[in-house]
């Protein structure tokens, strides 16, 4: 089975494709000559990711699938959210980011946060959302060197070590995205498709 999925996004890209078994191939969108940025409009990670799927879907006539993640801190009232990478402007740059971040934290004792994920398959002219949480609190400085984004500043609950201090192997098992494909594995294979 081949599908579509819609980023251009390399770690992403990277991250599925070792979550998804052998049998689905995937594709990006850079192989389907997809090379517009898709406008991310909505005001929510949902909304988000449905906008994706649909716009591959509705130019392109494939099954796809698109994921929308953001960084949810209860202090900020849930901000980052979905502006998440590009939550300390249009540049996208992690870095810059994880200083926002940090300071916008800097007074607050409730660190807690969690990454959200949402995959949104569209498949026979119908929509699935698929949802992976995964809760833990900020850290008040950057540690480790692998993934991207704010990984370097997020712990899970019963763990010590950040997304960034953990092998791709590793956050693979645990990791909100980790947690949405496998409802999208589960539900492709009782599905057989």
């Amino acid at each position: 089975m081949k599908l579509v999925f819609a980023s251009n996004n390399k770690n992403k890209i990277q991250e599925i494709k070792q979550l998804l078994p052998s049998n689905i191939e995937v594709v990006s969108l850079g192989e389907i000559g997809c090379t517009e940025d898709i406008p991310e409009t909505e005001d929510t990670i949902e909304g988000n990711a449905s906008v994706k799927a649909n716009y591959v879907t509705q130019n392109y006539g494939l099954s796809c699938f698109a994921d929308d993640s953001g960084l949810e801190v209860e202090a900020l009232d849930g901000a980052p959210g979905v502006y998440s990478a590009r939550y300390a402007g249009e540049q996208k740059d992690d870095n810059d980011n994880i200083q926002k971040l940090l300071l916008e934290l800097k007074d607050k004792n409730n660190r807690n946060a969690q990454f959200k994920t949402v995959i949104a398959l569209n498949l026979n002219n119908k929509q699935y959302l698929f949802t992976g949480v995964i809760k833990g609190e900020i850290i008040t400085e950057k540690r480790g060197t692998n993934g991207f984004g704010y990984d370097p500043v997020f712990i899970a609950n019963n763990s010590d070590k950040t997304f960034a201090e953990l092998t791709s192997e590793e956050k693979n098992k645990v990791s909100h995205r980790a947690k949405a494909v496998e409802q999208l594995v589960e539900w492709l294979k009782n599905n057989q498709f």
